[in-house]
């Protein structure tokens, strides 16, 4: 894993005024990501992690300090350079797949390109080889209602890698499917990892966070606490069940 900082925050802080009153929901946190990290944000409601996920995807700027995002400081940028990173930078995948309904599977995968002006004629080998990277390759043509919720978040995770993107970014990606298919995405995740992409993500969930090397828990707008995880306690069960050498994680 390199040891270059893909994401910096410097004392970031992210104030909502509401007219009578102010919500301090970021208050000074201060973070290194290192490109091909794996990290889980976690917390209460309220705590602060999904402005913190908000600030990181560009989807809205800071009150106060900097991010430094592939060591350039974001927070200075316009609306329309925050959209150029957003689509050339960031890979996004939500709890709810936010897949457009009467585009088919390739379609949705190309979105991103498109708003960059890219004809989907000239991308379609490549949306095809993430198309069956993600096991939808027997699926180009199929519209998300054919699909299960699980192979719609397939789709998603399709998408939020056809930029090759610096980071992805992904809020509550098991939120709407079972166990067993949350297994499956998180499982596809863990591989995107180990090829080197850089993965935070914002979960609720004990089990998905035990996946990541870092776990940031949040609470009152700072990072109350980290744990680090050297070996993930998924991968040891999995191989004490097959009697199996523990290799450790960095």
């Amino acid at each position: 894993m390199s040891s270059s900082p893909i994401i910096r925050l410097e004392r970031l802080e992210k104030t909502y005024d509401l007219g009578a009153i102010q919500v301090h929901a970021l208050r000074g946190v201060s973070l290194d990501i290192a490109a091909g990290s794996y990290v889980a944000i976690m917390g209460p409601s309220g705590s602060g992690k999904s402005t913190m996920l908000n600030l990181l995807g560009c989807l809205d700027r800071p009150s106060g300090g900097a991010y430094y995002l592939g060591g350039e400081d974001v927070a200075k940028m316009d609306d329309d350079q925050l959209s150029a990173v957003r689509g050339k930078r960031l890979g996004f995948i939500f709890q709810s797949y936010n897949l457009i309904d009467q585009l088919s599977v390739i379609e949705n995968i190309h979105v991103p390109l498109f708003y960059q002006g890219r004809d989907i004629r000239d991308c379609q080998d490549h949306c095809v080889k993430l198309a069956e990277l993600v096991g939808l390759g027997n699926r180009l043509h199929h519209r998300p209602k054919e699909l299960s919720g699980g192979q719609q978040q397939r789709v998603a995770i399709a998408r939020s890698l056809v930029n090759d993107p610096l980071m992805i970014l992904a809020d509550e990606p098991t939120g709407n499917l079972d166990s067993a298919t949350g297994t499956e995405i998180l499982n596809l995740l863990d591989s995107l990892n180990a090829e080197g992409k850089t993965i935070v993500l914002v979960t609720h969930g004990e089990e998905v966070a035990e996946r990541a090397h870092r776990v940031l828990h949040m609470k009152d707008g700072v990072i109350d606490h980290e744990i680090q995880q050297r070996v993930l306690r998924h991968v040891v069960a999995e191989l004490e069940n097959n009697d199996t050498k523990v290799v450790p994680r960095p």
